[in-house]
This record gives structure tokens, sequence and C-alpha cells, in this order.
């Protein structure tokens, strides 16, 4: 099951910006050499997987750490460990 975030993100027909980064050229001269043995046609694709692929590590992380807080947040209020067990199955499973 996806979520309405990640539908955004599959979409082709997301809105774009436009941004500047200053990069030492001995980055983006490797981003150059690594992009085709990666299957990309340039570097500028190559970095967008990068911060994609960091950016989704980074969202699961923050969100299953929220999770548990509001989980540890429940138990203190005396919601049985077998109800909150379940529950975190059937996040698992979404």
């Amino acid at each position: 099951m996806l979520t309405d975030r990640l539908k955004k993100r599959l979409s082709k027909d997301r809105a774009m910006t436009a941004i500047t980064m200053r990069i030492p050229v001995d980055v983006v001269e490797s981003l150059k050499e690594i992009a085709p043995h990666k299957g990309f046609t340039g570097y500028q694709t190559l970095l967008k997987s990068y911060i994609s692929e960091g950016l989704r590590k980074d969202e699961a992380q923050f969100s299953s750490a929220a999770s548990l807080r509001f989980i540890e947040a429940l138990r203190k209020r005396g919601v049985p460990d077998s109800v909150l067990e379940e529950a975190a199955r059937d996040m698992k499973a979404a």
C-alpha cells in the first residue's frame, strides 16, 4: 500500500524547482565517471538519485522513531501490549 507522499513522488508531473549548489570539481568529475556505470545518462541524474536514496532512508528512520515514541506514549497511558503489538504488525504490513 502506497502512502500519499510516495504516490506524489511517483507522479511524473510533479512541480520542480531549480537550485544552485557549489560542489567540488573532483566530486563532479567522479559523478560523471560513475553515472554511466550505474545506468544514468548524466551526473545530475545520479546526484538526484543519491539525494532521493538518502532522503527515503532518513524519512523511514525518523518516521519509525516517531511511531516508536507514539507507541511508548500509548503504553504509558495503559494501552495493553497485545494491542500495541497488533497495531505495530498492521503498520509493517501496510
